[in-house]
């Protein structure tokens, strides 16, 4: 269930959403920032909330406990940081879910002879955020991120006037206007383009001159393709270009897995 995070765009065909209704969800709630009005606890295993606004308040608790703690409190600033649906639920990651920032490969040796060396890389960012599962009884459809948003309003407070807001007008002018008119520019971090342009369709990595870059890729043929390539966590090269049209076709790159 969890591992669809992985690939929030990969969608099980057994809900009802269309696929531009699926794509606006996603664009709308994957990494929208809102308030938290009640008490989240960590979790790996999503924690139930019906569509009626009900949950199981002593259920949370428990699972507060067990974990070691709340992933927010009331009045907290929290993140929706993956979007994946199911037939009858819609999965909403939380400040990154709750992670140890260690797998089992971290602990393996591979070399020859003495001489040996960690497969995994072991640096992994450790989270203590949580997973929410929201809960509609039956296959989703005609379903809109605004609706989404109302159904959350005892959990999350998304006004406009709230975090995102408040966040965005700490932002340079031109950064502020290029959010708001849906554009990325070159020296933006990732969480600004994800405000400005949503989450891509796909992501391409490739090693040039020895720098680790990634291209994320928004638009299909045939039609207008945007490049955001970054270094790191910014921004440093914005192109359109125009696939399928007989004008330039968008270059051609190995996946990453």
């Amino acid at each position: 269930m969890i591992a669809g995070f992985a690939n929030a765009a990969v969608i099980p065909s057994r809900d009802k959403l269309t696929e531009d209704e699926k794509i606006e969800i996603l664009r709308n709630l994957s990494s929208e920032f809102a308030k938290a009005k009640t008490y989240f606890p960590r979790s790996k295993k999503p924690l139930d909330f019906d569509i009626d606004g009900s949950w199981d308040k002593a259920k949370w608790q428990m699972q507060a406990q067990q974990q070691g703690g709340p992933a927010a409190r009331v009045g907290d600033q929290i993140k929706i940081t993956h979007v994946a649906f199911e037939t009858d639920k819609l999965i909403l990651e939380i400040n990154g879910g709750l992670k140890s920032g260690t797998h089992w490969y971290d602990h393996v040796q591979a070399g020859m002879g003495t001489s040996t060396r960690p497969v995994g890389t072991g640096d992994a960012t450790p989270t203590t955020g949580t997973v929410i599962a929201v809960v509609f009884h039956k296959p989703l459809e005609n379903l809109t991120a605004a609706e989404v948003k109302k159904i959350l309003a005892p959990l999350m407070d998304f006004d406009t006037h709230s975090v995102t807001k408040l966040y965005t007008e700490t932002l340079p002018p031109e950064v502020q206007k290029a959010i708001a008119e849906k554009r990325a520019l070159e020296g933006m971090d990732r969480d600004q383009v994800l405000l400005a342009l949503g989450h891509p369709i796909r992501k391409y990595r490739e090693a040039k001159d020895g720098v680790d870059l990634e291209d994320w890729i928004y638009g299909q043929a045939p039609g207008k393709v945007t490049f955001v390539t970054f270094s790191g966590n910014k921004v440093i090269k914005v192109k359109e270009q125009y696939a399928g049209l007989g004008i330039q076709s968008a270059p051609q790159r190995i996946a990453t897995p």
